[in-house]
C-alpha cells in the first residue's frame, strides 16, 4: 500500500537524533508522503531543510493557535513571503482551540483570519487545527468565503460539522483515536463519510495508537490506521489506502 500521512511532525526537536531512520522506516512501511505541518516560526528552518533534501516530506508552514505568546506580526509577513519563496503544499496548522484553558479568542481569532488571507492570496490550502471550535471554524470560513479547501487535522466533531466542512471543499482526516473502542462517535463518523473526503493520519508523535499509549507515536504506524479504518468501513485495506493518497494528493497538490 502507497500511503500520504498527511500530519506529521517529524521536522520537531524530539526527531531530530533518528529521523533518517525513522523516515526510512515510515517509507518501508509504505508511507511514501509524508506533510510536516508548521507550529512556530522558530520550526520553519528546519521544516525547509528537510523537506528541500528529502523526497516524499511536504512543508505546510503556519503558526498554531496554541502558541500564541511565541508569535509576532513579523512571522506573519515572513510566512506571506514564504509563499513566493518556498515550495508550499498549505498553510498550516492554523486555526481556533477552545480546549486549552484561559484562552484568547480574540488574538486567536486574528491570526486564524490573517493566516486565512495568506492562504487564499497564495492559492494554497488550509490544514486546520480546530478543538472545541468547530461552528467557530465553520462560520469564519463562510464569512471570509476561503475557497482553497483542506484538511481538518485529528477531526473529533460532529457528522453534521463534517459535512459542513466537506461542502466547502474539505476533507476529514481520521488518526489514531479511531483504533480506541471507546471512540464511539468519530468512528461511526469515518464509517460512514464519502470516500471522497477522507484522508489519514498519525499527527507524530502526538495521539498513539490503542496499545500504544505512552508511546511517541510514528508515520510507520499509519497502515494500522488505515488498517482499522477499513474495518470500520467494510472494505478492503487496498481500497482505503487508494482513495485516501489519491484525495491527499488532489487537495494538497502533491506530485505524484
Amino acid at each position: 500500500m502507497e500511503l500520504i500521512d498527511t500530519h506529521c511532525h517529524l521536522d520537531i526537536t524530539y526527531f531530530r537524533e533518528n529521523f533518517d531512520t525513522l523516515h526510512a522506516r515510515a517509507r518501508a512501511a509504505g508511507v511514501t508522503g509524508m506533510v510536516l505541518p508548521g507550529v512556530d516560526q522558530d520550526g520553519w528552518a528546519r521544516m525547509f531543510e528537510l523537506t528541500d533534501t528529502n523526497a516524499g516530506l511536504f512543508a505546510a508552514p503556519g503558526l498554531h493557535p496554541m502558541y500564541l505568546s511565541q508569535h509576532h506580526p513579523a512571522h506573519l509577513e515572513e510566512l506571506a513571503e514564504l509563499t513566493h519563496t518556498k515550495t508550499l503544499y498549505a498553510i498550516g496548522e492554523i486555526g481556533l482551540d477552545y480546549f486549552i484553558k484561559d484562552f484568547d479568542a480574540k488574538a486567536q481569532q486574528d491570526l486564524f483570519e490573517h493566516q486565512l488571507r495568506i492562504a487564499e492570496k497564495a492559492n494554497l490550502p488550509i490544514l486546520l487545527h480546530v478543538r472545541k471550535a468547530h461552528d467557530r471554524v465553520l462560520a469564519t470560513l463562510r464569512a471570509k468565503r476561503f475557497s482553497k479547501g483542506g484538511i481538518v487535522h485529528a477531526f473529533t466533531g460532529s457528522y453534521q460539522q463534517a459535512t459542513h466542512y466537506i461542502k466547502l471543499g474539505f476533507a476529514i482526516s481520521f488518526c489514531g483515536t479511531i483504533t480506541y473502542d471507546r471512540a464511539k462517535k468519530v468512528r461511526a463518523i469515518a464509517a460512514q463519510l464519502p470516500q471522497e473526503a477522507i484522508v489519514v493520519e498519525t499527527d507524530a508523535p502526538d495521539i498513539p495508537l490503542a496499545g500504544r499509549r505512552g508511546k511517541a507515536n510514528l508515520p510507520e504506524y499509519l497502515p494500522e490506521i488505515v488498517e482499522v479504518l477499513a474495518g470500520l468501513r467494510n472494505e478492503p485495506a487496498e481500497e482505503t489506502a487508494r482513495y485516501t493518497t489519491d484525495n491527499a494528493r488532489r487537495i494538497l497538490g502533491l506530485p505524484p
